[in-house]
């Protein structure tokens, strides 16, 4: 990179020597990650170093990432259309396969309008700031995802944050925002991804109505596991129409890429000429739109059915394995504590053939350091009682620390 530096404290520091000085602060805090090559991706199955392991890490909920249908509709839209869409969907990126994913998402979450983006991360960073701005208040729980605190600060709202799943330190928030800003908007997940624990919504909607505020709701990891046919909390809940704005992913229980915002027509009309990150990007690929579409088809007939009920056996399973409450989610996390003590867990776990990588701050707060398990459709009873087998002689060695 040659010897170009710059001046920090008064200091010379290289290119070279200034992101080695921020890596060795990283390292010495044990915070160092990785890239993980796996040779073979599969929901269940992978192989990494030339090792077979059993995967308890991914978020295909339903094993529907390797199902033959969706490989056959990606590789005929492949066909058809091509790969790469050419430009941004307001240019001439917007293809019929768009469209048909679009209205198949309508229908499945029961909403009149969606819109879909390149990624979850996309779609929050385009919706929240179209939506709020300088003058507004925005609200959110306090494990909501990173991608929608990112959003947050962009947008220039001013920001509150309550406790998690805390409705009374919520409404208090409402009260201030309500008396101070303009717009209110509250933002909260179905189900929280390093917790796996669900959000109190009937009690989160019923104050953004007493107080006059929006509710976006992101249902990353609720569609393809809670509520009828998979479609997630807000119909499970039955507050479906109560919601101005629901976000989901399609790379997870859906088995593909991308992401969407479901509502109203206006909203979607008005996501198409304010959303920047909608506006700005090359359209996603058609095949991948196919894919997503048929995964949509599937799970809301009788093959998905079926394969809802295996995920949750699965996750009572290993609930019960484990001697634990039946978990609320697909996600079950196990608390370490330190980090150290959590990336030693996992390397016992990979030792023994299961992959379930550490997770560590910033990720989660310090002193919560976790094994975070997931469970699919598609694991065999076998790899949940081999896992459960593992993580017990794991909890007796470390009996004050990890605990679910």
């Amino acid at each position: 990179m040659g010897d170009t530096g710059f001046s920090a404290g008064g200091a010379t520091l290289s290119w070279e020597g200034a992101l080695r000085g921020e890596l060795d602060k990283i390292r010495d805090a044990g915070l160092l990650r990785r890239l993980r090559v796996l040779d073979s991706p599969q929901t269940t199955r992978v192989r990494s170093g030339g090792r077979d392991l059993a995967n308890f890490s991914s978020n295909d909920y339903l094993g529907l990432a390797n199902h033959p249908a969706l490989k056959e509709a990606a590789v005929a839209e492949w066909e058809k259309a091509g790969f790469g869409s050419g430009a941004s969907r307001l240019v001439c990126g917007t293809l019929a396969a768009h469209e048909r994913l679009e209205e198949a998402i309508s229908g499945f979450k029961r909403t009149e309008a969606s819109l879909c983006f390149s990624s979850g991360y996309a779609a929050a960073m385009g919706t929240i700031p179209a939506l709020c701005s300088r003058g507004d208040a925005i609200i959110l729980d306090k494990l909501c995802h990173a991608c929608l605190v990112d959003a947050a600060r962009l947008s220039g709202a001013r920001m509150r944050v309550f406790a998690h799943n805390d409705t009374g330190k919520l409404e208090s928030h409402l009260r201030w925002a309500r008396a101070k800003h303009r717009r209110v908007l509250v933002v909260a997940e179905s189900v929280y991804s390093m917790d796996g624990d669900l959000a109190p919504l009937q009690e989160i909607v019923d104050l953004k109505e007493r107080h006059g505020a929006w509710l976006f709701l992101d249902e990353a990891h609720g569609v393809g596991v809670l509520g009828a046919g998979g479609r997630g909390l807000a119909e499970k809940t039955g507050l479906e129409g109560r919601i101005e704005v629901q976000m989901g992913t399609l790379g997870k229980a859906l088995g593909a890429h991308g992401a969407y915002v479901t509502g109203s027509r206006l909203l979607r009309e008005f996501l198409i000429n304010r959303a920047r990150s909608f506006i700005y990007s090359t359209a996603p690929p058609a095949p991948v739109a196919a894919a997503a579409a048929k995964a949509i088809e599937i799970l809301g007939g009788t093959a998905g059915a079926l394969l809802l009920k295996d995920l949750w056996n699965n996750i009572r399973n290993l609930g019960m394995a484990l001697g634990i409450p039946e978990p609320a989610s697909a996600i079950v996390p196990l608390i370490v504590g330190t980090e150290p003590a959590a990336m030693e867990a996992g390397e016992h776990l990979l030792a023994s053939g299961f992959l379930v990588p550490a997770i560590r701050y910033p990720t989660v707060s310090r002193g919560s350091a976790r094994l975070r398990i997931t469970l699919s459709a598609a694991h065999s009873g076998k790899d949940i009682a081999g896992l459960a087998e593992v993580l017990k002689l794991i909890a007796a060695s470390n009996p004050e620390t990890v605990q679910p």
